[in-house]
């Protein structure tokens, strides 16, 4: 396949590794706070956090979420067939050419004219049918 080339080519994955490393890091992160909501969910609505002892039961939670975390992101990282979808994802996304910043605030200028514009039309539509269902229903 030419993209396993491509991907293996040694000036390409040397530089494009370290996003690699960012995304398992801020994955782990992300996955970590939500384990550690979580388990606290799980702790207190079992009611078995101590209530004179709130900072144990948070300490406990940061250790079973984030511990778990830690160990799902080291996994994924050594994983092959993982490693090398985010390693193809990265290519990927290094080859997207963005937009200059005059291109986005033109875009984002049309974005908002045309929003304007249709939001009108939508009133004048909404005007017009709401004056035919009183001309119907005689409410006036």
């Amino acid at each position: 396949m030419a993209d396993n080339k491509e991907i293996s080519a040694p000036g390409t994955t040397i530089g494009l590794a370290k996003y690699v490393h960012f995304v398992y890091f801020v994955g782990t992160v992300v996955i970590g706070w939500l384990f550690v909501k979580i388990v606290e969910t799980v702790w207190t609505s079992l009611n078995l956090a101590i209530t004179a002892v709130p900072p144990t039961s948070n300490l406990i939670s940061i250790i079973v979420g984030g511990g778990s975390a830690v160990v799902l992101g080291v996994y994924l990282w050594r994983h092959p067939k993982v490693n090398s979808l985010v390693m193809e994802i990265v290519v990927e996304l290094s080859k997207v050419t963005w937009p200059t910043r005059k291109e986005l605030s033109a875009s984002t200028v049309v974005v908002i004219v045309l929003s304007i514009i249709a939001a009108i039309i939508l009133g004048l539509f909404d005007f017009f049918w709401a004056w035919v269902t009183d001309l119907i229903y005689h409410t006036r």
